[in-house]
């Protein structure tokens, strides 16, 4: 097992009503899914080539690209964050960007733009990052961003966009998350969610590194503000 590759991933954390009643986005893996299944998950998934070919409207603050440059040798921030908003919309149909004309824009982006949107990324947060241990099937060095669904482009309960790879899509409180069946890691990050009293960039980033000799629990906090 410890021959398998470890593969780039980004995961949004999509959270509304934050101040009042707060709910995280939440959907279930399928029963057959190689990796996780059954579990409930936020959208996310692996980074694609393509995604280095696509530019952001506007770029994530500057502190958060400082943090995922820190212990990094993978893809660039801004490709991490083209992935995350890439995944958000093909798992839920929801639209994280801002009005512009986007002509030619490439066939997984182009519900994307017939909306009248390109991806933007300044209200993405760098929030939390872990390596999947040793000994699982598939392996992901996955970066969880975090943001309000203030800043969504389109109804935030219209999933009738989403593909089929998450299914139960659904807002779910805060306080009652934890009933449902979630990853181990899934569980830990939704902790540090709770204890936020504003969403923004954190002053620092738990990262969870899993190497074949060893697991750390680092935190990356670059000076950059």
């Amino acid at each position: 097992m410890n021959d398998i590759p470890i593969r780039a991933a980004s995961t949004i954390i999509l959270l509304r009503d934050f101040d009042s009643n707060p709910r995280v986005l939440m959907g279930q893996r399928g029963a057959k899914a190689a990796f996780m299944p059954n579990k409930f998950v936020f959208p996310g998934g692996a980074v694609d080539k393509a995604d280095a070919d696509i530019s952001l409207l506007k770029p994530l603050p500057t502190n958060c690209y400082a943090n995922l440059q820190d212990h990094s040798s993978g893809p660039s921030p801004d490709v991490l964050a083209v992935a995350a908003i890439r995944e958000l919309w093909e798992e839920t149909g929801l639209i994280l960007g801002k009005p512009h004309e986007w002509p030619n824009a490439p066939s997984d982006w182009t519900g994307f733009a017939r909306a009248g949107c390109r991806p933007s990324a300044e209200n993405l947060f760098f929030f939390f990052r872990a390596i999947t241990p040793p000994g699982k099937s598939r392996r992901f060095d996955a970066r969880f961003f975090l943001t309000s669904a203030e800043h969504l482009a389109n109804d935030p309960d219209d999933f009738s966009m989403a593909c089929d790879e998450l299914s139960h899509l659904k807002w779910v409180p805060l306080d009652e998350v934890g009933s449902l069946n979630l990853p181990f890691i899934t569980s830990i990050v939704l902790g540090e969610v709770s204890g936020l009293t504003e969403i923004g960039p954190p002053k620092s980033v738990p990262f969870f590194q899993n190497n074949d000799e060893e697991s750390l629990f680092l935190r990356l906090q670059n000076s950059v503000k």
